[in-house]
């Protein structure tokens, strides 16, 4: 007659302590199977002069950061005031990757543009928003249909990657950055790198 009682309390107790330690966590801290690993590597127009590319091998031997960005992402616009008092920073060097500017807005109906549109869209919206709020940016380049997030591991935007000299990708934060993200984590982190 106790065992039919024990076994339910055993497993409440089990639930109850579960619960307790998933309270806890920090949901913003995703594990991503690419740190310690090279940064993808891809070719993508860049915002400012799309008739230019940039790669992250353009990178090799220097520590950068990619911050993963989109106009319309409500989180991006708190984020961005810490990008653009970052960028102050001579030892950061800040490469943007904007993330599906046309097809990620729900409030467009992307289907209906051609690839030119669609480009033509996305380069307006991105400059404007640059132009209008601080462009913190060294460059930023498109990812029109986000294949390179996905290739990188892109959760939700905004996300940023600290990548070292030889293009390991050695941090990834993911949703905004706080100041105390960036001198308590990020800051620290390229010191150790650049050294």
């Amino acid at each position: 007659m106790m065992n039919r009682f024990l076994w339910p309390l055993i497993g409440f107790v089990v639930l109850v302590i579960l619960l307790a330690v998933g309270l806890n966590l920090n949901p913003r801290d995703v594990p991503s199977p690419l740190v310690g690993k090279p940064a993808p590597m891809f070719t993508l127009p860049q915002v400012a002069s799309p008739e230019r590319t940039f790669s992250p091998k353009d990178m090799l031997g220097r520590v950068w950061l990619l911050n993963v960005w989109a106009t319309w992402c409500v989180s991006c616009r708190q984020e961005h005031p810490v990008l653009v008092e970052m960028a102050k920073n001579k030892a950061i060097t800040l490469v943007g990757l904007n993330y599906k500017e046309v097809s990620g807005d729900g409030a467009l109906d992307s289907d209906k543009l051609t690839a030119d549109a669609e480009m033509k869209l996305a380069l307006e919206r991105s400059n404007a928003w640059l132009n209008q709020h601080g462009n913190p940016y060294r460059l930023s380049v498109l990812d029109l249909d986000g294949r390179v997030g996905i290739n990188y591991g892109v959760y939700g935007v905004p996300e940023t990657y600290v990548i070292d000299k030889a293009g390991i990708i050695r941090m990834k934060h993911t949703g905004p950055i706080s100041p105390d993200d960036f001198s308590g984590k990020i800051l620290p982190l390229v010191a150790e790198l650049n050294k």
